[in-house]
């Protein structure tokens, strides 16, 4: 900056102002007013200067953000401790596996829908990640869980939550906040009888088995065995009371008579409904139970030696690897529904199969494996959607329509009915034979080996 040139040197003695020289005084000022106009545009300079550079630091975070945002969150709210802890576990092990599948190319799977690629191609490879969150076994507990996930956590969806009772108030908060929810193994069959608009299910639920388990006593009276009375035994959660009543319906019209034996859940002495069986001698006992339940029951009827004809079991509990390691060396011969088996060698469900077990140190059971299908279901719908919106996503999982060889669980498809419900959804019966493993012994399709009577137990 240049300053104005020096006026001609005063008086001393003459042409005075009060505070000085007016020659000097004037050339003060201007030079002051041009320092002054300098130094705002200047100041006006920096301004614009820091504004440009506030800019440039923004677009640069937002470029960083974009490229760290390309992460979808789902929730899944699962009983991580409680009396189905262990099948809460197996659960999160089948979504890690799952997620690993997903954003992880997997070629070995072939043309397994989401292995071809890393990440979800409709949302630009984003990566899909699971918020985990531990329903305690209580309905409450699952309620708050489901709340925390959609209002903090900001999750695009939520899946779980196992137990039926704690699906029926975790999909409730779904509902009200317009999220997806989809369940793949909780199977009461009053969840999709609300009318939700949010609310998915991908498994067999207790009508489907109804059909299952009287076409399969069927074949088995056809084959020799007695099979005109039925105990149900079950606990008094939604899961049990739901199932029992479904199944009490189906084997009535067939023309069988049903015993009731209910308990209560987490029970601690199960000896009082052990000796009602061993009284009232139905010829076939019906386990629906979790597993610490299931636990309690194989033992007591070993300490009482009660052993019924035909023992099967509604999955849950007795599907659990938990189960088979503390007693399935006194359960053989139990039926068991299910809708996995691993597949030859090399096949998709094989390879899937070796990842759970490298995972949990586990063989895959049903539940981990329907667990394991509905995430893939929700995730299939989300990069149908090319988008994390719930309307979305809703609209996706509405025009599901998967094919078994689309699958790794043996339903003859996925797709929904207007209440949510997968009418494609199918199972068989499995036995523990062989040791300690389970077997496909039903329809004949399907079977590995032959059923085996009468139930051999210890």
């Amino acid at each position: 900056m240049q300053l104005a040139a020096p006026g001609p040197p005063c008086n001393a003695g003459s042409n005075k102002e009060k505070n000085g020289c007016s020659v000097c005084t004037k050339a003060a000022r201007r030079a002051g007013s041009k320092i002054r106009r300098s130094g705002e545009e200047g100041m006006r300079l920096k301004n614009v200067l820091g504004l440009v550079s506030a800019a440039a630091l923004t677009l640069a975070f937002t470029a960083g953000a974009s490229a760290e945002d390309k992460v979808v969150k789902i929730g899944a709210i699962l009983p991580m401790s409680g009396n189905a802890a262990s099948a809460g576990i197996h659960a999160k092990a089948a979504l890690e596996v799952a997620l690993d599948i997903i954003n992880n190319a997997h070629p070995e799977l072939g043309n397994f829908p989401l292995a071809k690629n890393a990440g979800l191609a409709g949302l630009g490879g984003a990566k899909v990640e699971v918020v985990f969150a531990d329903n305690q076994g209580s309905p409450a507990t699952g309620q708050n869980q489901a709340l925390r996930l959609i209002t903090e956590e900001k999750v695009a969806a939520l899946i779980g939550a196992y137990q039926s009772g704690i699906t029926l108030t975790t999909s409730a908060i779904a509902e009200k906040y317009g999220i997806p929810f989809l369940t793949p193994e909780s199977v009461a069959a009053n969840l999709t009888e609300r009318g939700f608009k949010w609310f998915f299910r991908t498994t067999p639920i207790a009508t489907d088995f109804a059909k299952v388990y009287t076409d399969f006593l069927a074949d088995m009276k056809a084959a020799g065995a007695s099979t005109e009375s039925i105990a149900l035994v079950h606990d008094n959660t939604e899961y049990g009371t739901s199932v029992a009543g479904t199944l009490t319906t189906a084997f009535k019209e067939k023309g069988q008579n049903i015993l009731d034996i209910s308990y209560a859940s987490n029970a601690t002495d199960v000896q009082s409904q052990v000796l009602q069986l061993k009284e009232k001698k139905p010829d076939v006992v019906l386990m629906i139970s979790y597993t610490s339940d299931a636990i309690l029951f194989a033992k007591t009827m070993q300490a009482q030696d009660y052993k019924p004809a035909i023992l099967l079991a509604d999955d849950a509990g007795y599907s659990d690897p938990s189960f088979i390691k503390a007693v399935g060396k006194i359960s053989q011969g139990a039926f068991n529904r299910s809708s996995w088996s691993v597949g030859p060698q090399g096949s998709a469900t094989a390879v899937i199969a070796d990842l759970y077990k490298k995972k949990s140190g586990d063989d895959m059971d049903d539940t981990a494996g329907r667990e394991m299908q509905g995430f893939f279901v929700l995730v299939d719908a989300i990069d149908r959607a090319g988008s994390t919106e719930p309307a979305k996503i809703q609209a996706a999982l509405r025009a599901t329509d998967l094919k078994p060889e689309q699958l790794m669980m043996g339903y003859k498809g996925v797709k929904f009915d207007d209440k949510g419900q997968n009418i494609l959804a199918s199972g068989v019966i499995i036995q523990l034979q062989d040791g300690e493993n389970y077997v496909a012994v039903w329809p004949k399709a399907n079977a590995e080996k032959p059923p085996a009577l009468p139930y051999k137990g210890w």
